[in-house]
């Protein structure tokens, strides 16, 4: 008789981790043995500010927040993990024992993601922190697609020292002329996030044509002008970046609709593309190349000027030449000094 094998797990189990923070022990403790009943590792905060403390020393999965608590209340509590780049993430599910529309309404505005009344009712619980904690595992895993991505963009970089950095440059420059055009700070993220991916599509472009030290041959150039279409038909699966897939596929539109690789002209191109096409031919001509110096920053500015209304929207490379005279190439050069530092 053949013995039966335990099954093997790539990766152990894993407790989700809930922070129940109520300044009342017996809501603590109530809650943690409905939880611990579902097999969650329970913690606890009796405030607010103990509850950041024990954000910031591990994230938990799911957070059960009560409103009315001493130091710090839960609705500020959540405004501040909202407002965080990763922890934002956390779910939050609001405690209460009031059905006043005004707490509701207030806590929907600092970003929860729930509601549990008390008394509270453990079928309720069950259900809601399940949902909540799927939803968590998918944002991890969503996440994590983000970051590869980034690093893939990065690692285009790294092929040629000529352009190390070139992609973080990009995005910063086009995050500055979004501001001064009067977006907000949103969209001011989406244009940075652009920036550093839209050359992603030159990792599937061979070494020999993207490092070649002199000016492209007419079938490799046909070939290097893919870089575009390739980036977007490696994001085009993954709904979270859609909003980059614009600036990736079109950032070397025209204005005059002589680009590639659509031949849009004028407002047809999306906003963020042509922001980024400004922001990446700056440094483009101001870095040095294989087959050439970088131009002077006199001289590069001219051929801007130049290009306005043709290569480039000219409301907006009047708006980057204002940030130039601000000063944005010598921030932006600094700001990347500190983060390699």
């Amino acid at each position: 008789m053949q013995r039966e094998r335990s099954r093997a797990k790539l990766v152990a189990p894993r407790r989700p981790i809930v922070l129940v923070v109520d300044d009342m022990p017996a809501n603590r403790e109530l809650l943690e043995g409905y939880l611990e009943e579902l097999g969650y590792d329970v913690r606890q905060a009796r405030d607010g500010i103990e509850a950041l403390e024990a954000v910031a020393a591990e994230e938990p999965d799911l957070m059960l927040l009560d409103v009315d608590m001493p130091r710090l209340d839960g609705i500020a509590v959540c405004q501040r993990l909202k407002m965080h780049p990763t922890r934002r993430l956390i779910p939050v599910v609001i405690l209460t024992a009031s059905n006043d529309r005004e707490v509701r309404l207030r806590g929907i505005a600092a970003g929860a993601d729930d509601y549990l009344s008390k008394p509270f009712d453990a079928k309720e619980l069950l259900i809601r922190t399940t949902v909540l904690l799927r939803d968590r595992e998918l944002n991890k895993r969503l996440d994590a697609t983000e970051s590869v991505l980034f690093a893939l963009a990065r690692a285009v970089e790294a092929r040629d020292r000529y352009t190390i950095y070139h992609a973080e440059r990009v995005g910063r420059y086009a995050e500055a002329i979004g501001a001064a055009h009067g977006l907000d700070a949103e969209d001011g993220e989406l244009l940075y996030q652009g920036g550093v991916l839209h050359d992603l599509g030159k990792i599937a472009i061979p070494d020999a044509i993207l490092l070649k030290p002199g000016p492209l041959t007419d079938e490799e150039f046909a070939i290097m002008r893919t870089h575009s279409t390739e980036g977007e038909r490696i994001c085009l699966s993954l709904r979270s970046v859609t909003h980059y897939l614009p600036i990736i596929r079109h950032h070397h539109e025209r204005f005059d609709g002589g680009g590639y690789p659509d031949h849009l002209a004028g407002s047809a191109i999306p906003l963020g593309a042509r922001v980024a096409a400004i922001a990446d031919a700056w440094d483009a001509m101001v870095s040095d190349r294989p087959y050439r110096a970088g131009l002077g920053c006199d001289e590069a500015r001219s051929r801007l000027r130049s290009g306005a209304g043709k290569q480039w929207d000219a409301e907006l490379v009047d708006i980057f030449q204002h940030l130039l005279d601000t000063g944005l190439q010598e921030r932006v050069a600094r700001r990347q000094l500190t983060a390699t530092a």
